[in-house]
């Protein structure tokens, strides 16, 4: 059986358990005397743990060694597009002309990162075949909520009345929320048998209270939408919006513009697509791209151009107000940009080609393997279930778990909840046909084991530091203090 790259297999313990009293990793009394201490720092660090500066640095560094990263190996989360961030990118944002500047500085100052910013909003343009942006919006679900807020505007201003919206089945799950705090109500909408919506399905749920519809498309089963351009129509028709939730640019860029298939609003995630950093605690980033009429609702300020300079423009009538204070999180729209003006056109769109080919390849290695829920074509991701296995009694968490013993974090399971057990795959352009052999040998081994040695892959995994968790356990009766 193929094993991980095991780290030191040492317990670490908290912090507190190290501690000593007595001990320290720096002297306070005699501060160097160019960095006085104020008069009034604390006196008293409460129950605070005493360890030496070399005891505190080896226990972070320990548990460093400990986190799975998108550096260290194959990350296939599907519907969370985890690629690999060039090194590139870093430099650009570390570059001191960038890292220093202070948002309070006059524009004549900081013509550069403007400048950086109304070209990403171009290049956005550009991608989304749609008409403005907004750079500000934090992160994905950000992005959501912030146009939301605009179709709400819209309809405001129109004095339509429209107040409710509809959400396909195969929508992320923030979609609803991003409604819900919009002040929508929500209308699910069941995808057809061959994993897309159908028309039909959506005239039946069409009224005068539809204010739009918020539609990922590929979809979360990898699938595109084969009737959303009629599906846009029919919206438009009844003076209502398509909302489009842009997580999977990734497996379009190149080969089709949303705003040419009828999208009005969409949001963009830069740290799927455009390859800035995902996860642990942000800065992310999703900007907003609209239609031509809707540029008059975008957040202030925007980023604009004339007689060669670049400025931010407050001046949008009915802007729906900042939903980020300053101008968005500028070091991640560095990277993207960074990313998109090394590859080009050409290159986003070898990228999507890339992404797609990759998880076409796993589906069809793993398909006498592993069920496959729709046969419709996949793009991007994949989404398999646990149903040949389930005959053995092994589970989708079951062959998760068998993953990290062999060197890979598992990919997205349970989720989306219109498959039942789903395992959903998303291997993205950054792996090399080399790694994904790697894993698909790793995925035939457990489904190999599934059937004859099932009671294995219960105690999976067996080669980390940490066994299996009672995870619901954790989650009824978590223990949130020491001692």
């Amino acid at each position: 059986m193929a094993k991980a790259n095991q780290h030191i297999a040492y317990r670490e313990k908290l912090l507190f358990e190290l501690s000593r009293e007595g001990k320290r990793g720096v002297t306070l009394e005699d501060p160097l005397p160019d960095f006085p201490l104020p008069e009034d720092r604390r006196k008293d660090l409460g129950n605070l743990p005493s360890l030496s500066e070399s005891e505190v640095v080896r226990h972070f560094i320990r548990l460093s060694h400990l986190n799975f990263a998108v550096d260290l190996g194959f990350y296939p989360l599907g519907s969370c597009t985890m690629k690999y961030n060039p090194k590139v990118n870093e430099q650009v944002v570390k570059n001191e002309n960038f890292s220093m500047l202070h948002p309070y500085l006059p524009e004549e100052k900081v013509q550069g990162i403007l400048e950086a910013m109304y070209l990403l909003q171009n290049a956005l343009i550009e991608i989304s075949g749609l008409s403005a942006v907004t750079l500000q919006p934090a992160a994905g679900a950000h992005g959501e909520l912030t146009g939301m807020m605009i179709m709400k505007a819209f309809h405001a201003d129109h004095n339509t009345g429209k107040d409710t919206v509809l959400i396909p089945d195969t929508a992320h799950g923030t979609n609803p929320a991003s409604c819900r705090m919009a002040g929508f109500k929500v209308i699910p909408v069941k995808v057809g048998k061959e994993g897309y919506l159908h028309l039909e399905d959506v005239k039946k749920l069409m009224n005068d209270n539809i204010a739009g519809i918020m539609i990922t498309n590929p979809n979360t089963l990898g699938i595109y939408e084969e009737e959303l351009h009629k599906i846009a129509e029919l919206l438009h028709e009844n003076n209502a919006l398509v909302y489009g939730d842009g997580a999977n640019m990734n497996a379009l860029m190149g080969y089709a513009k949303p705003g040419d298939i009828g999208i009005d609003i969409l949001h963009f995630n830069l740290h799927k697509t455009f390859s800035t950093p995902h996860g642990g605690g942000g800065p992310g980033a999703g900007p907003v791209a609209v239609r031509e009429d809707l540029k008059q609702y975008l957040p202030v300020p925007v980023v604009d151009e004339k007689d060669g300079k670049y400025y931010l423009s407050y001046e949008i009538p009915k802007s729906i107000g900042k939903v980020k204070a300053f101008y968005g999180h500028t070091s991640v729209i560095l990277k993207a940009l960074a990313y998109i003006l090394v590859l080009g056109g050409d290159g986003l769109k070898e990228v999507s080609e890339i992404a797609v080919l990759n998880a076409c390849y796993i589906r069809e290695r793993l398909r006498k393997y592993y069920h496959l829920p729709f046969e419709t074509p996949n793009m991007h991701e994949v989404v398999f279930t646990d149903k040949f296995q389930l005959e053995n009694g092994i589970t989708t968490m079951d062959i998760a778990k068998a993953l990290i013993d062999r060197g890979f974090h598992p990919p997205t399971v349970y989720f989306p909840l219109v498959v039942k057990d789903a395992l959903m795959i998303e291997p993205t352009e950054t792996e090399s046909k080399e790694e994904l052999d790697n894993f698909i040998d790793a995925m035939i081994e457990i489904a190999k084991i599934a059937r004859e040695n099932p009671e294995e892959l219960h105690n999976a995994p067996q080669n980390t530091i940490v066994g299996r968790l009672d995870e619901v356990r954790a989650a009824r009766h978590p223990k949130l203090k020491f001692g």
